[in-house]
């Protein structure tokens, strides 16, 4: 990898990101090139679940986009975990079920006291 192959940026905002050896590891493992990332980054929506973001890129991704010609259907389920501007691991799952904010769903009556 070059220098620059771990600089990643998300498009509509000057945001950067990083890789870690962590995250390089699993794109290895997990056969997730470099544009799967920068699509994610790029289209994908973003979740905020226990402090970190996931920009991830779903049937609703795709469907949107396909309207305005851009194919995403090879990084359908690619979800890629962010916090402080560190790309964190990457992976691919189709299930969105767990990618809901824990604070959201917790019992209004454990905080009643």
């Amino acid at each position: 990898m070059n220098a620059n192959d771990n600089l990643f940026e998300t498009s509509g905002a000057e945001v950067r990101f990083t890789l870690t050896n962590h995250a390089k590891d699993r794109m290895t493992t997990r056969a997730l090139r470099a544009d799967a990332i920068n699509a994610a980054l790029a289209y994908g929506r973003v979740v905020c679940v226990r402090g970190a973001d996931i920009y991830v890129i779903g049937r609703k991704e795709i469907a949107r986009y396909a309207k305005e010609r851009i194919d995403l259907s090879a990084y359908d389920g690619v979800q890629v975990v962010t916090a402080d501007g560190v790309i964190l691991t990457l992976y691919r799952n189709s299930c969105f079920n767990r990618l809901r904010d824990r604070r959201t769903h917790r019992c209004p009556l454990a905080f009643a006291a």
